[in-house]
């Protein structure tokens, strides 16, 4: 694999994102997908994959490198029509979920993964422990290290960011309810990981809803 030509937190969990996809994997989503660097490296992990984001400049720039078995969407994927749902082995959401109301984004993430498939989400989370406050500080170095190796570039230029509404023990007991079984974990460099694998016979969260009230 050809060296990043940038570097930032999200491109240091490029690596834990691809180890986690499954084997065999045929279709492959990025929710979010910027400038498409993950979803290029995606398509040598799994046969097709789409990369999805509602910025149109974001979408131009995927499209200048677009591999053969990659496609590049211009939509939200919170829209019902947007994408197919229960289509896609293995979707990743990097840097995503916080722009949204978290049961939102999580519901309509699970829901285009496809029975047996699995969902990657790497999240931002605000202090609000001196615990998260002292775990956070020590990913200063590391950051500062990373950046001053990788010369200070941190694209792609226009990408939109936002503030996350959760601090951390909120993001894990949402995570936890929503999603049973999820593998959630803390990580340096003020970002957390969320692994869920969606068996056979899952229901949707609006089925599980709505059964709830029956």
């Amino acid at each position: 694999m050809t060296a990043d030509p940038y570097w930032n937190h999200n491109v240091h969990y490029h690596r834990t994102v691809l180890a986690a996809v499954p084997d065999g994997c045929r279709t492959a989503l990025d929710v979010g997908c910027g400038d498409g660097l993950l979803a290029r490296k995606l398509a040598t992990r799994a046969a097709k994959v789409t990369g999805v984001d509602r910025s149109p400049e974001m979408i131009r720039l995927a499209r200048e490198r677009q591999p053969a078995n990659v496609t590049f969407l211009e939509a939200d994927y919170l829209g019902e029509n947007s994408l197919d749902e229960g289509a896609h082995d293995y979707v990743s959401a990097v840097a995503v979920v916080h722009h949204a109301r978290f049961e939102e984004a999580v519901d309509r993430l699970t829901r285009l993964v496809a029975p047996g498939g699995r969902l990657m989400i790497v999240g931002l989370a605000y202090n609000h422990t001196f615990m998260d406050r002292v775990i956070s500080g020590c990913g200063l170095p590391v950051s500062r290290l990373y950046a001053l190796l990788r010369g200070g570039k941190h694209g792609p230029l226009g990408m939109p960011t936002d503030d996350p509404a959760m601090h951390w023990g909120e993001v894990r007991k949402a995570s936890h309810k929503l999603l049973p079984g999820c593998r959630f974990r803390r990580r340096p460099l003020w970002r957390y990981t969320l692994v869920w694998d969606k068996t056979q016979g899952d229901k949707t969260q609006e089925d599980k809803t709505q059964g709830d009230k029956t």
